[in-house]
């Protein structure tokens, strides 16, 4: 079936993100910079600038903290002009992952405002921390024992040739998302062929088998489709079709249309950030190939999968956080068996609710609540997971 999606509910949603984002602790100066002790450099001040210029570009409104956070950020980036440790010796693709986020904030900034201190700022990350990695990244270990270890942020796993790892398994190939937007603006030739050779190692790369996560793929191949459209190379939409495809259909998606955290590892959970990366990468798809495919899937997403995330404070949660006792499991799965009832009629109530337990079960087996592993369950048609057709 189609619905819309009325502009009461996305002006609700708007301003309770202005709310979180402008009076939130974690969204103020005093707190929006890291910690020294925070290995992902870069992540959090980048995912901050990066949400108060969106926010700006959709609702013309300015996050106080936006202007302050540009005004301190050239003191608290090391001599070679980034955030955290300077890499000499070792590349850190938690490091590498983090400042990507920092090139997109940076990226959108200077687009929206024009600033020629943002640009130089951009520029000189680029050149101090990943254009030496040039030419490596055929070097990245993919034969080594697979681990199932790591918490929402991913930790360091340690050392292996000239790379510092990550749990969050291929975070490295994150920054093919904010070179490409560096790309977008500067038309550098050398940021171009380390573009390029980054997304052929990653596209062949298994990534099943590696066990990598599906939030940092999502947004790599989100970086190939922006590449796409400033080069026209074939490469990089394809690159990124095989990373959806491998995405919604080989194991990283849930039945509501939702994320694991990586391939290949039952005990996981869904995240709204990777969640996010399906619904815009659908998007990109649809608008670029026009396969009706992409355009429900997106939908899709938004409704089962992102729409239910933001809290009524605005903040996002992580996917399917209760709903564990019998109680809340029944109570749940008796209200949406009687949207599906008067959306679709011939469905018993009785049915669809044992269906839903099921399907919110399932959920939680997906977020590593309950230990059972995900593929126990059939897929369970769509009738069920309510099907909203339109983007």
């Amino acid at each position: 079936m189609k619905t819309s999606i009325s502009k009461q509910e996305l002006k609700t949603r708007i301003d309770l993100n202005f709310s979180r984002l402008s009076g939130d602790p974690y969204y103020q100066i005093g707190d929006v910079f890291s910690p020294a002790t925070y290995a992902w450099y870069g992540d959090k001040e980048g995912r901050a600038l990066l949400a108060f210029v969106s926010h700006y570009k959709i609702s013309g409104k300015k996050i106080p903290c936006m202007e302050q956070m540009m005004e301190k950020m050239p003191e608290m980036l090391n001599e070679k002009g980034y955030l955290g440790n300077v890499a000499e010796a070792l590349f850190q693709e938690q490091q590498l992952s983090g400042h990507s986020w920092l090139l997109r904030g940076l990226c959108e900034y200077y687009e929206a405002f024009g600033d020629e201190k943002t640009l130089c700022l951009l520029q000189t990350v680029v050149e101090n921390l990943y254009l030496p990695t040039a030419g490596k990244y055929h070097t990245y270990p993919i034969d080594r024992e697979k681990v199932d270890r790591g918490g929402v942020s991913g930790t360091e796993l340690g050392n292996v040739g000239i790379w510092r790892l990550s749990t969050d398994v291929g975070c490295a190939f994150m920054a093919i998302d904010g070179l490409s937007h560096v790309y977008k603006i500067t038309r550098d030739a050398r940021v171009k062929a380390l573009l390029e050779e980054m997304t052929r190692v990653y596209i062949g790369i298994d990534k099943r088998t590696l066990r990598v996560q599906t939030h940092c793929t999502l947004s790599a191949a989100r970086g190939m489709m922006r590449m796409y459209s400033v080069t026209g190379e074939a490469m990089y939409l394809d690159g990124a079709k095989s990373i959806w495809e491998l995405y919604v259909l080989g194991g990283g998606m849930t039945y509501t249309y939702q994320n694991l955290n990586w391939w290949g590892r039952p005990k996981s959970w869904t995240e709204p950030c990777a969640i996010v990366d399906s619904l815009m990468l659908s998007l990109e798809l649809y608008k670029t190939t026009g396969e009706e495919t992409y355009r429900t899937t997106a939908a899709r997403v938004y409704q089962n999968g992102f729409s239910i995330l933001q809290r009524v404070d605005g903040a996002r949660e992580r996917a399917v956080k209760a709903a564990l006792t019998s109680e809340l499991l029944a109570c749940f799965a008796a209200q949406l068996a009687q949207r599906i009832q008067r959306y679709f009629g011939g469905i018993r109530i009785a049915h669809a609710r044992r269906q839903l337990v099921r399907l919110v079960h399932q959920q939680a087996c997906a977020a590593g609540r309950l230990h059972q592993p995900v593929h126990r369950y059939q897929r369970i048609k769509d009738v069920v997971v309510i099907a909203y057709d339109h983007v």
